[in-house]
């Protein structure tokens, strides 16, 4: 697979890398950064070697794919490393197969397969297990293979926990110092990556690519999903995605043993213990545990929906809630309560209904103690506590703690009376008023004493008490 011309001369300075690995974005998109490469790429524009301090030292070359003729006459074309400093310049000639450094004096071998050459045997056995497909290091944990062994000592973080990267600005930890280098953004607000076509800027360069299809229609999906017929673009989302039927939830927090089929999620989720929110909304300065909440949430500032409804024209800011109001007009309900049979037209409405029956509480209130079951409870309870009153009426400037409060008030100032009696057709501002009226005509008595077991209605509770 390569010639060698074994010239002895002095070594030339070894040149490394940082590994780095497949990483997971905030938003939980997965992309691939570069490996880790023991070689040092030499074009034919100027290319700076950074030395590093070892023993063994090599230098590689990227050389055009050519015949596999050996090189004759040309075979001593030489390579120029000849710049002062601690830093040299590498110029070649790569039109030729073999080359020759002018300073060190060193011969390369080459790859046949895509003409890379190196200053080292073993770094081209190491390259060529890119064409062969050759993986021999393997996980003795969960059995994933790699090429090579620094790819596999990475990996073993996931399993070890060990995170030796940390941010001097939050103290978050990481297990790769690129997956460091990426969260600093946050930090910095770097928008490295910009769309030639519209100029907008991304911290992420999976994000750019997601957005270059909005110019270029790219919906190329290729991969399909056997069990339902969806089709992905990417291998990694259609993996992720046949969790749904399997029901595989590989990760699990360390902290309540709750299960996650990704990764992401699990980070996500941890941030709920922790209380970590490291991302904030330069205008209203309002904190988020994710990234790409925070990109949602930043919709409400600048009005932007761009997803429109193609039957009624209302506009959303995200995908899934416009896919959430299509089922009003569909009347589609595909998320159904096993335990009594309701069904519901999104997973959240759903999942919220569900905990009637198991009794589940996961959200409390650290002033009280108090449970609840969804977390907009949780907030609402709170302004209990700190006396937050959010919601104003127009008309009197009275405060509300809720929404709803809100809207039940304006109808004094309206003469709305949208509840009526279907007995007697007296009209109600709001519906708990019309329930206690409806119980004039049943003689309900809910309310009971221990005292004297006497049972009355709400109007005669405070009178018998006296």
């Amino acid at each position: 697979m390569y010639s060698s011309l074994g010239v002895d001369h002095p070594e030339p300075r070894h040149i490394k890398e940082e590994p780095e690995e497949l990483c997971i974005s905030q938003d939980g998109e997965q992309f691939a950064l570069k490996q880790e490469s023991d070689t040092f790429m030499v074009t034919q524009t100027y290319e700076q070697c950074r030395p590093e301090p070892k023993k063994e030292q090599f230098l590689s070359h990227n050389l055009p794919e050519s015949d596999h003729s050996e090189p004759e006459a040309h075979s001593d074309r030489k390579l120029s490393c000849s710049s002062p400093g601690p830093e040299s310049q590498c110029n070649t000639d790569t039109s030729k197969k073999s080359v020759k450094c002018d300073t060190c004096g060193k011969t390369s071998v080459k790859c046949d397969t895509c003409g890379k050459a190196f200053h080292d045997k073993s770094r081209l056995t190491k390259h060529l297990k890119i064409h062969t497909g050759e993986k021999p290091h393997s996980c003795s944990t969960c059995g994933k293979r790699f090429s090579q062994i620094i790819n596999l000592k990475t990996h073993m973080r996931i399993h070890t926990g060990e995170k030796p990267y940390s941010c001097n600005t939050c103290g978050n930890s990481f297990s790769q110092k690129s997956t460091l280098a990426h969260h600093i953004r946050i930090h910095t607000g770097e928008k490295p990556h910009s769309c030639s076509t519209c100029g907008k800027t991304f911290t992420w360069k999976s994000e750019l690519k997601r957005h270059l299809r909005i110019h270029t229609g790219e919906n190329e999906k290729s991969l399909k999903c056997d069990t339902c017929g969806k089709t992905f673009q990417y291998k990694y989302r259609l993996t992720k995605h046949l969790r749904v039927h399997t029901g595989e939830k590989p990760y699990s927090c360390s902290t309540c043993g709750k299960r996650f089929s990704q990764l992401i999620h699990v980070k996500s989720h941890m941030a709920i213990h922790t209380g970590e929110k490291p991302y904030s909304c330069s205008s209203c300065g309002r904190r988020f545990r994710k990234k790409s909440t925070l990109d949602l949430h930043e919709r409400i500032h600048t009005g932007e929906k761009p997803y429109s409804c193609s039957t009624c024209g209302k506009g959303f800011s995200q995908m899934i809630h416009l896919k959430t109001h299509m089922r009003i007009h569909t009347g589609e309900k595909p998320y159904s309560c096993n335990t009594c049979g309701k069904s519901f037209s999104d997973s959240s409405a759903f999942r919220v209904h569900v905990r009637i029956h198991t009794g589940e509480k996961p959200y409390s209130c650290i002033a009280c103690g108090k449970s609840f079951s969804h977390m907009i409870n949780l907030k609402t309870h709170m302004r209990i506590h700190t006396g937050e009153k959010p919601y104003f009426c127009g008309t009197c400037g009275k405060g509300f703690t809720q929404r709803k409060h809100l809207k039940t008030h304006m109808r004094i100032h309206t003469g709305e009376k949208p509840y009526s009696c279907s007995t007697c057709g007296k009209e109600f501002r709001d519906q708990s008023t019309l329930r206690k009226h409806i119980k004039t005509h049943t003689g309900e008595k809910p309310r009971s004493f221990d005292t004297c077991e006497k049972r009355c209605n709400q109007t005669n509770i405070k009178t018998h008490t006296a």
